[in-house]
């Protein structure tokens, strides 16, 4: 990828805090090259290598329940640009307008075959395609909903410099993210505000330590070290 200039970055971006990770990120323009290139090749030669796998999941949600193949939903990627993210549709149709945004533990309304799918992260599968158009990376901070962007910090705004993630540092390393939710829940506080108060600012606590000691390398590891997880 290649780094805007800083003036030329939207204004609700410009502050001290994001400026020093932008300085970060400037002296690493090989790493950002070597990180696009990766994500072009390698989400082009998966595509073709599970194109049956695709057309398997494919038959199989549409089997289980009523409803399109794939989920799409509004995110927010590099400079606070609004893409549409692709994933395999594990939920009931319109689920989002059934409940909240952030789906917990035993959700009512995942379907059978999709907490299946779940499980092994099989529904990530379809980001190879917001991979290959240059929405997401491989590796990343994960795309939020519209709505919890517009509440980042100053300093979180910061992972706005860098393409979203299918996988992170915070993935790996933020294992309790549902017991922590359903701690404050059973307080009687509401899931947004469990989110955006506890869990939040925890995760992106691990996505500035990923963008401040950034390299390719360090991407290979987490990608590793995320299919070792799911392999268990």
């Amino acid at each position: 990828m290649i780094l805007k200039k800083y003036n030329d970055l939207p204004e609700n971006m410009k502050n001290d805090k994001v400026k020093e990770y932008y300085d970060i990120l400037s002296r690493k323009k090989v790493n950002l090259f070597l990180k696009r290139f990766f994500d072009i090749m390698m989400s082009l030669i998966l595509l073709i290598i599970l194109s049956p796998i695709f057309i398997i999941l494919a038959i199989w949600i549409k089997l289980d329940s009523k409803g399109p193949v794939f989920y799409k939903q509004e995110r927010i990627t590099t400079y606070g640009k609004v893409f549409k993210i692709f994933k395999f549709r594990t939920m009931v149709q319109d689920a989002d307008k059934k409940g909240s945004l952030i789906t917990i533990g035993e959700d009512p309304r995942i379907t059978r075959i999709g907490n299946k799918i779940r499980k092994c992260r099989l529904d990530e599968i379809p980001q190879l395609i917001n991979i290959l158009k240059g929405d997401m990376s491989f590796v990343g901070t994960r795309p939020e909903v519209p709505k919890y962007v517009e509440k980042y910090t100053d300093e979180m705004k910061a992972t706005l410099l860098m393409p979203a993630g299918v996988t992170s540092k915070a993935s790996i390393e933020y294992k309790d993210e549902d017991e922590i939710i359903n701690k404050y829940l059973s307080k009687g506080e509401k899931l947004d505000d469990i989110y955006l108060n506890k869990v939040l600012p925890k995760k992106m606590k691990w996505n500035l330590e990923y963008m401040a000691k950034f390299n390719i390398l360090e991407d290979l590891k987490i990608m590793i070290n995320t299919l070792m997880k799911v392999m268990k």
